[in-house]
C-alpha cells in the first residue's frame, strides 16, 4: 500500500483544514459497485486540456480566444504581431495580462509597460489602455474590480514618449465597454485623441505593477479579490519520491502550463501536461503534481464553477494500478 497525505483546502489560505492519510490506489481508484438498485452517483467526464502554442504562428488579427468563462470571471488566449485596433476602457472589471512570448507594448493613461515574458501586469477598472505586440502571445483575465496585488512590484508603467519607436499619433477609437469586455457588449465607441490620452499619465500619481513570479519551488500568491485567487506554482522533479494531493473545498482550479513537463494524478483521470497546456480541476477533486523537470504554472483559484468554453485538445486517461507503479516502484498487482 502506497500512503500518501491529502491536504483538505480552501482557496484563502495555505494552511489545510486537516490532512489526512490515504491509500493512494483507493484514492485515484473508481469506487465500488454500488449493491442499491437506485442509481445514487453520477458518472463524471475525465479532465480536458486545452492547448494552445506558446510561440507566435503568422495569422491575420483577431479578437482573443476565450478559454474559460463564468459571469465573474473570464480568461483568454492572444496573439498579436500589430496593434490593438482602438483603446479599451473596461466599466466593470480589472485586466491581467500573463505575458507567455514575444514583445509586447501596454499603453494606457497611467504610463507604458514594454513587457518581456513571464510578466504579469494589471489594468485597473476604467484605465484606457493599447497594445503593440510583435511576434508574441498572452493570456487575458478579467475579474470585478477591485483587485489587489499581493507581491511586490518588480517595476511600474512610466511615461514613455513615444511609446515605441515609430508611433505617431492619428485617428483612433476608443470603446467602453461592460460584461468583461467581451465582444457585443461595447456601450460606446467614439473618436479619441490619443496624444493627449497618453499624456494623462503626466497629471496621474498611479502606476501599474509589473509583477513576476520567483523561480523556486512552491506557490508564489500574486493577485487576490473576493472570488479569486491567481499565483504560480513552481515544481521540481520528483521521480518515486512521496506525493502531497490537494482538495479544494470552495474553488475551480484552472492550471496553465508555464514551463516544465509535469503528470497530473486526479480523481477525474492522469493527465501529461506541457507547456502551453491548461487544464481545470473542479472544486473538491483531489490532485497531485508529479514533476519530470523544473518547471511552473499558474494557477487560478474560482469561488464559482469555471466552465470550459476553447475547443478540447485532449482528456485524461483512466487512473490505472500500472501507472501509479511506473512512478513509484512498487508492484501494479492488485
Amino acid at each position: 500500500m502506497s500512503v500518501v497525505i491529502e491536504d483538505v483546502m480552501i482557496m484563502t489560505s495555505d494552511q489545510p483544514l486537516r490532512s489526512l492519510e490515504r491509500d493512494e490506489h483507493s484514492l485515484l481508484a473508481p469506487p465500488h459497485p454500488s449493491k442499491m438498485p437506485v442509481k445514487l452517483w453520477r458518472d463524471h467526464p475525465p479532465l480536458n486540456v486545452v492547448h494552445f502554442p506558446q510561440q507566435y504562428q503568422a495569422q491575420p488579427f483577431a479578437p482573443p480566444r476565450g478559454v474559460y468563462e463564468n459571469d465573474q470571471i473570464r480568461i483568454e488566449w492572444q496573439t498579436m504581431d500589430n496593434r490593438q485596433p482602438f483603446y479599451h476602457r473596461n466599466c466593470d472589471v480589472d485586466e491581467i495580462s500573463y505575458q507567455i512570448d514575444g514583445e509586447r507594448t501596454l499603453m494606457t493613461e497611467l504610463g507604458i509597460i514594454e513587457h518581456r515574458p513571464g510578466e504579469f501586469s494589471r489594468i485597473p477598472r476604467g484605465v484606457a489602455h493599447d497594445n503593440y505586440g510583435r511576434a508574441e502571445s498572452h493570456l487575458l483575465f478579467y475579474t470585478p474590480a477591485p483587485v489587489a496585488e499581493i507581491a511586490a512590484a518588480a517595476r511600474t508603467s512610466e511615461p514613455v514618449s513615444p511609446p515605441f519607436p515609430g508611433w505617431v499619433p492619428g485617428p483612433i477609437n476608443e470603446a467602453v465597454t461592460q460584461c468583461m469586455g467581451s465582444l457585443g457588449h461595447d456601450i460606446t465607441v467614439f473618436p479619441a485623441d490619443e496624444q493627449a490620452l497618453l499624456d494623462r499619465v503626466n497629471q496621474e500619481s498611479d502606476r501599474m505593477a509589473v509583477l513576476t513570479a520567483p523561480d523556486a519551488p512552491g506557490a508564489a500568491w500574486l493577485y487576490q479579490a473576493e472570488q479569486f485567487r491567481m499565483g504560480t506554482i513552481g515544481f521540481t522533479a520528483q521521480g518515486g519520491s512521496a506525493r502531497r494531493y490537494r482538495r479544494t473545498l470552495d474553488a475551480d482550479e484552472i492550471q496553465y502550463q508555464i514551463s516544465g513537463t509535469r503528470t497530473v494524478l486526479t480523481q477525474r483521470g492522469v493527465v501529461d501536461l506541457g507547456p502551453g497546456d491548461f487544464v481545470r480541476i473542479p472544486l473538491g477533486i483531489a490532485h497531485a503534481t508529479v514533476g519530470h523537470e523544473v518547471g511552473s504554472y499558474i494557477s487560478l483559484l474560482s469561488h464559482r464553477e469555471l466552465p470550459q468554453v476553447a475547443e478540447t485538445s485532449r482528456t485524461a486517461q483512466p487512473y490505472s494500478p500500472q501507472q501509479l507503479a511506473a512512478f513509484t516502484g512498487e508492484s501494479s498487482s492488485r
